[in-house]
């Protein structure tokens, strides 16, 4: 039984869209003139939200403000983001015999929102969001103590630099994925175990 951790967006929430929107609606709120582009996400060396500020030019004094508006606009959307074609029959298959947490930038009630529509919630063990303190791999280590009892394996799945640098900062194995908000050629500059390219291939990845 392998731990099987997950980050949220651009790995199980098709989120893009929406983060340029919400990122454009802060800039505009706090009066920054900046044209909000995927670009802006694409070339980040740490994935999260106050970095996307910096790199929409936030001036620092008003990047945690801006990281509070994105989080309040994810929470009051109507409708929580889809989840990527595929990933429903490939979270339910892992479950039935590993363990499944998710660490990530953004906050674990937007996290349990999209959970809950996708009929997902039960199948997930843990969520350690923007709330929980600590570094992304910190994290990590804190869902391999609370779930590792035996040496059994432990995956991080994530798009970014960020997510793979974090499963190799916490001695893990890093699968990195083609289909999120970084190219593949930024996630290699973390020269993660594994690159795939299909939500099916991750089935292939850790249970082989």
């Amino acid at each position: 039984m392998a731990l099987i951790i997950f980050d949220y967006d651009g790995v199980l929430a098709d989120t893009l869209d929406e983060l340029i929107q919400f990122g454009q609606e802060a800039c505009n709120r706090l009066g920054v003139k900046h044209v909000v582009t995927k670009e802006d996400l694409s070339n980040l060396e740490v994935m999260s939200f106050a970095t996307f500020g910096r790199a929409c030019e936030v001036p620092e004094p008003l990047v945690d403000e801006f990281v509070k508006i994105s989080l309040r606009l994810f929470a009051e959307k109507e409708s929580p983001p889809a989840i990527f074609e595929g990933l429903t029959k490939v979270i339910q298959h892992l479950s039935a015999n590993h363990k499944i947490a998710i660490v990530t930038t953004n906050s674990s009630q937007n996290v349990h929102a999209f959970l809950l529509k996708h009929g997902l919630d039960r199948l997930v063990h843990a969520v350690y969001g923007v709330d929980t303190p600590g570094s992304k791999a910190q994290k990590i280590s804190l869902a391999r103590e609370r779930f590792v009892e035996n040496g059994e394996a432990v995956f991080m799945i994530g798009d970014s630099l960020s997510d793979v640098r974090a499963a190799k900062e916490a001695g893990v194995t890093s699968i990195a994925v083609t289909w999120g908000h970084q190219s593949l050629e930024t996630l290699l500059r973390g020269n993660p175990d594994h690159v795939v390219n299909s939500p099916h291939e991750l089935i292939g990845v850790t249970e082989r």
